[in-house]
């Protein structure tokens, strides 16, 4: 009797058999498997620091095609989980540099703890090939057209879902301008739709070569290149600086280039402050004999004030000093030394300052802060960070989960802020935000939505060392500043320490890993909001809406194949 039970009968053998081929990788034929894993090689090759950035205009045809080819639902996840997992792993490799050279882990151990978490977001693009073979399978080859939309819900998804949108196909276009402008009106999800539907496109040609084949790809990509130039026209004036008839305020971006190891040695964190307020003060008179900007053309050579232009004049605009993230760990609250030396700073140099803090939160928590000091050395704003750093700034476990107090005590637990607080400099209102939070659309979109002039983004990536992640840390500014209409200042430890124009242009961009200082002016924005400030994500959720019905009526029907 116990035989009878424990032994699978010859139908249910049979039925595990097709099941364990259907998900086993041995369902994938070693063409496919090279051709998901070349599409995920040449997406990377078009992120930085490859900057290969054409290639994500044709990336993803050997993924689409194979998928297309033989649109199996298991066998087209297995293919999107292995170029998602590939992708992921392949551009955020940098990942392991703060393992290896802050933790100590051993180099292959480090690239091994990687994979997890490349496995977990390749789900998505295994989603995304499941979502198309259903539709090639009822609808045929003409599905392919499918794709962008599909795609597009989910990166956005993504982002819901995990907290994380790094390297979203869109952000390869970062330092392209006009081909970033459709931001304006869908985000990056916008610009990857785009991407991707070329890519649909040249896949659709390559499996029907017919005549017709070839007069409806022209045609869409015809459209595609139309629809690029006209939304990119009215923001041509935003790709060079605004031309003032006498600059506002003047910014001092200091990139102090400090070192990532713990400082104790009170000696040691003295140098480190005097670096700061050396590089300011020298920066402000700089300014003040010169009047040169590093975002120039900077005002009108007509105007009167340019007329009048001296030091004494230059002496009378106002001034800020942007201090970056920093590993000094600042406590401005709690520090009557320094908050002495900072009031003693802005009163002589008649500037204020913005740096960043670690302040007190309710029941013993600690903020992630941003502080404005005034010209007459008084604390008058302060912005708490919202959106932490996973396993960073915050461990996302229980409490009640065995070891989650352990690793807490390893990489800290900050309490995140709740209210978006703009930060006043004379007339301009700045929105300050900091770090990783320069990857989340959401918070760049409140701040301007609460009536900021100009965005602000501190930041410190020395932890990863000089990798691709400064490049690509910096395609997530540019694309918050095209989105929201607004100029953006990146100011960094290490750098990379940039202006950008509403537009999207990158100005003045200092290299990594060396201490260096910017000088740019900013001013009221007379603009309104762009159609992405006032909507948010409606693009992309109308993505989402669209690719549910697409998935739910592939099931209704006679399939095709």
């Amino acid at each position: 009797m116990q035989d009878v039970v424990s032994t699978p009968s010859r139908t249910e053998r049979g039925r595990l058999s097709v099941f364990a081929l259907r998900l086993s990788p041995q369902a994938l034929s070693l063409t496919d498997s090279v051709a998901s894993a070349a599409s995920a090689a040449l997406l990377i090759l078009s992120f930085p620091d490859f900057n290969l950035w054409p290639l994500a205009w044709v990336g993803l045809v050997p993924l689409l095609v194979v998928v297309a080819r033989s649109p199996r639902p298991s066998r087209a996840f297995l293919l999107g989980l292995l170029f998602g997992s590939v992708f992921f792993y392949g551009s955020c490799h940098w990942l392991t540099y703060s393992m290896i050279h802050f933790g100590g882990i051993p180099p292959l151990l480090a690239f091994v703890l990687l994979v997890p978490g490349a496995l977990l977001l390749g789900i998505f693009p295994g989603i995304f090939t499941i979502v198309l073979s259903r539709a090639i399978r009822r609808w045929g080859t003409t599905a392919l057209f499918v794709a962008p939309i599909s795609w597009s819900a989910l990166e956005w998804a993504r982002l819901e879902i995990t907290g994380q949108l790094w390297n979203a196909v869109g952000y390869s276009q970062a330092y392209h301008p006009l081909l970033i402008q459709s931001a304006r009106w869908g985000g990056v999800y916008a610009v990857g739709f785009w991407i991707v539907l070329v890519n649909s496109t040249l896949a659709y040609l390559f499996l029907k070569w017919t005549r017709r084949a070839w007069i409806t790809s022209a045609v869409i990509l015809v459209a595609i290149a139309g629809v690029t130039f006209l939304v990119a026209q009215p923001s041509k004036t935003d790709l060079s600086s605004t031309v003032l008839s006498k600059p506002e305020v003047i910014v001092v971006a200091i990139q102090p280039n400090l070192p990532m190891e713990p400082v104790s040695d009170p000696s040691v964190t003295e140098v480190l402050i005097t670096r700061h307020t050396s590089l300011s003060s020298t920066a402000l008179q700089d300014w003040e004999r010169k009047g040169q900007v590093d975002n120039a053309p900077s005002m009108s050579v007509d105007s009167d004030w340019a007329k009048q232009d001296s030091p004494t004049s230059r002496r009378a605009i106002p001034r800020l000093v942007i201090w970056p993230e920093s590993p000094m760990n600042f406590a401005y609250g709690g520090d009557n030394r320094l908050r002495e030396r900072l009031a003693n700073f802005a009163k002589t140099n008649n500037t204020s300052i913005l740096l960043n803090s670690q302040e007190l939160a309710p029941k013993d928590g600690i903020y992630n802060s941003a502080l404005l000091i005034n010209q007459d050395g008084s604390l008058v704003a302060q912005y708490d960070k919202i959106r932490l750093l996973p396993f960073g700034e915050y461990v996302p476990l229980p409490q009640w989960l065995p070891g989650a107090g352990l690793i807490r005590a390893i990489v800290g637990d900050f309490t995140p802020g709740t209210k978006y607080r703009l930060m006043p400099v004379a007339s301009v209102r700045a929105g300050v935000f900091i770090c990783i939070e320069s990857a989340y659309p959401a918070v760049a979109r409140q701040f301007t939505r609460e009536g900021a002039d100009v965005l602000i983004n501190i930041s410190n990536d020395g932890y990863l060392g000089p990798t691709a992640v400064m490049r690509q840390h910096l395609a997530n500014a540019v694309f918050r500043a095209v989105e929201n209409g607004r100029p953006l200042l990146s100011v960094t430890n290490t750098g990379i320490t940039a202006f950008i124009t509403p537009g999207g242009e990158v100005k003045g961009s200092t290299a990594g890993f060396q201490a260096d200082v910017r000088t740019w002016n900013i001013a009221r924005t007379q603009k309104g909001q762009s159609f992405y400030t006032a909507h948010g994500d409606v693009f992309a959720a109308a993505c989402v809406i669209v690719s549910l019905l697409i998935f739910a009526f592939s099931f209704v029907g006679q399939r095709r194949v």
